[in-house]
């Protein structure tokens, strides 16, 4: 038996306005040819579908059978339909985030609650399990947007800037070093320096300021939360070098001090990165757009 979707939609329609003329009027069929068509499903069925001596016009058990197949499978086909709809119209989708800086957590946040607010249809997902392979990840369409620091020449990506931040140098406001102006690498060398657990490469201390410089801190302990982090710094356990807007927390302990890295201060920027093809889709530039107009320094890390 070859059932199409215009059969089931017959036999709901004839169903529901209990009769040939009406269901064909809804259809958008002649009644002719609606006719035909029930002739042509009877016989393929080898059953009658419809017990036509009755008014209004009934379905025969065969018939009931089609209609509840009719009642579960055409809503499930009017859902693909308007998922794909949306797709296409860029309504719905999918926005897988990694982030590459750690700190970035807590920023994000508000930003993804502004994000469902006007994109509630977007099925939206962080996934810090691929932070330190996120754009291999972003290439096998794994993740959709990368937040990250470091931009890099990939075919077929797009790194669009979305806000730039200061990496400032954190210690106890009693550490020798908070006497100085301006930190320098060579000052590192005889210090513990508090990290996030991350490879160095990713690391603003070491890939602008320690590997240009060929210096090496005397150790290193890495820690997961920012907050833990400066705690640590309070109580001299070490120092550290953190985005300046995290240090601008007001939970911040009142016992640490920043300084700039260099004379002239370190500039970093951070990046969206998102496959070429997704970069102009309405919800994906709009929350980049919201990245850049919800920058960490107006929020608190």
């Amino acid at each position: 038996m070859h059932l199409e979707f215009r059969h089931l939609r017959t036999i709901k329609a004839i169903h529901e306005e209990g009769g040939l003329a009406r269901a064909a009027e809804r259809l958008h069929i002649t009644q002719s040819a609606l006719s035909h068509q029930i002739k042509g499903l009877e016989d393929q069925a080898g059953l009658e579908l419809f017990v036509r001596r009755s008014k209004p016009m009934r379905l025969s058990p065969a018939g009931l059978k089609l209609l509840r197949l009719a009642e579960d499978v055409l809503p499930r086909i009017a859902a693909v339909q308007e998922e794909f709809e949306g797709l296409r119209s860029g309504k719905t989708g999918r926005l897988h985030i990694a982030i590459e800086c750690h700190a970035c957590f807590d920023w994000l946040l508000p930003v993804l609650e502004a994000f469902r607010l006007a994109w509630g249809d977007v099925d939206v997902d962080i996934r810090p399990g691929l932070q330190f392979e996120a754009l291999p990840a972003l290439l096998r369409e794994e993740v959709d947007l990368v937040i990250s620091a470091d931009p890099e020449d990939l075919p077929g990506v797009d790194f669009t800037p979305l806000f730039d931040y200061e990496p400032v140098f954190v210690c106890a406001r009693d550490h020798p070093l908070a006497k100085k102006d301006y930190i320098s690498a060579e000052d590192f060398e005889d210090q513990t320096l508090i990290t996030y657990p991350m490879e160095r490469a990713r690391l603003d201390v070491f890939s602008a300021l320690l590997f240009p410089a060929g210096v090496e801190p005397r150790s290193i302990r890495q820690v997961e939360l920012s907050a833990v982090m400066m705690l640590l710094v309070a109580s001299g356990r070490g120092v550290a070098v953190l985005p300046d807007w995290v240090v601008r927390d007001p939970r911040t302990p009142e016992s640490i001090v920043t300084r700039p890295l260099t004379e002239a201060g370190l500039t970093r920027r951070m990046y969206g990165a998102t496959r070429a093809d997704d970069t102009s889709k309405p919800f994906m530039a709009h929350v980049l757009r919201l990245c850049r107009t919800i920058p960490p320094k107006l929020q608190r890390a």
